[in-house]
């Protein structure tokens, strides 16, 4: 049986993404794209690419499609979903936040990166964290409160936590970083990440033909990371604007525990097992490393690992598309999980072969 569903922040670039992945969905029907500033205007106009697929046009936040729909996307600023999402998940929606609002599981640790208070922590106990490779016991879990008859909430987790966490996640999880040791996380990102709304980084002439260094020491991520990984106080999160229009890509570098494999086959084997029965993330062969062309227009990820036998430290890279992967095609990925469909239904695994 499908479902209907709504998008709402349609007019973003995450959005705008979810709105172009749910119209090829086998199993969901787009009601509402929802945009303030854009309601009336049909989505075809702001955004010629959906000619002649949808006749659909921006509705407001309050639009009563929204309101009844039984999957609702929340591709919302920061601080938004708090007022949004209790709403819908009281009334036994199926929530998928894109946001952070409810990533981070302590509201102390919210308020202290996002400098508000957290005004829904009742539901932070009960949302399920949106990364499934990592977190599949928790959509699960998720997965049966909506089937009998409550509401559901995933935290989507964000796109740097995501290409980072792929890519660190086995070595850690498998006891190969030393204790207490700086985990040290240099990442790429395209210009997408930043929003649609434009800044003195993101203008044209100021992001094209330059890369650089952002949010050193204080970028909201880390703590997310640090939850994923479970390594409180030890990641080093360094970002970079590249001048793309999407594509992410993370470099994790970690010391090796005394005891830990000094040989990259061996460890890309145990990635292979990690990921094995996980549709969307491919472990690459040794010798080939991720890159961003590779994943782009998609919700795969690419990840592999090197040992540097001479440092003794693992380098270990993930590539994903950030409005992918670390965005939309995520989200719908989670939805999918919720709604009891196979995890693939209206994704994508072909990147656009030449940019």
């Amino acid at each position: 049986m499908g479902k209907t569903v709504a998008v709402v922040g349609a007019a973003g670039f995450a959005g705008i993404e979810l709105v172009r992945v749910i119209l090829g969905h086998p199993s969901f029907t787009l009601v509402a794209a929802t945009s303030n500033e854009l309601a009336g205007v049909p989505v075809a106009q702001e955004y010629p690419g959906f000619a002649g697929s949808t006749d659909l046009a921006f509705c407001s936040h309050d639009d009563a499609a929204v309101a009844s729909a039984d999957v609702v996307f929340l591709a919302v600023p920061h601080t938004a979903a708090l007022a949004m999402a209790p709403t819908h998940v009281a009334r036994g929606a199926a929530v998928v936040d894109l946001s952070a609002d409810f990533r981070l599981k302590d509201p102390a640790v919210y308020e202290q990166w996002y400098k508000v208070p957290h005004t829904a922590p009742e539901l932070l106990g009960r949302a399920a964290f949106g990364l499934p490779e990592l977190f599949g016991d928790d959509l699960a879990c998720a997965r049966e409160r909506y089937e009998a008859g409550e509401g559901a909430l995933v935290a989507c987790a964000g796109c740097y936590p995501t290409a980072t966490s792929l890519a660190a996640a086995p070595a850690v999880r498998a006891g190969l970083v030393a204790d207490g040791m700086p985990v040290v996380v240099d990442a790429i990102s395209g210009v997408t990440g930043a929003g649609k709304k434009c800044s003195s980084r993101t203008h044209f002439c100021f992001a094209d033909e330059n890369v650089e260094a952002y949010g050193v020491g204080s970028h909201r991520h880390t703590p997310e990371i640090e939850q994923i990984l479970g390594l409180p106080g030890r990641v080093v999160f360094t970002p970079h604007l590249a001048p793309v229009n999407r594509g992410l890509l993370s470099t994790v570098t970690m010391v090796l525990a005394p005891d830990a494999p000094r040989s990259t086959s061996e460890v890309l084997d145990l990635y292979r097992r990690a990921y094995e029965g996980s549709p969307f993330v491919t472990v690459l062969p040794e010798g080939q490393l991720p890159k961003t062309s590779s994943v782009v227009g998609t919700n795969c990820a690419h990840v592999s690992a090197v040992v540097d036998e001479r440092t003794g430290v693992l380098v270990a890279i993930g590539a994903i598309d950030n409005l992918g992967k670390g965005a939309a095609d995520q989200a719908v990925q989670c939805a999918n999980i919720l709604c009891g469909l196979p995890q693939d239904a209206g994704l994508c695994r072909i990147a656009v072969p030449v940019l």
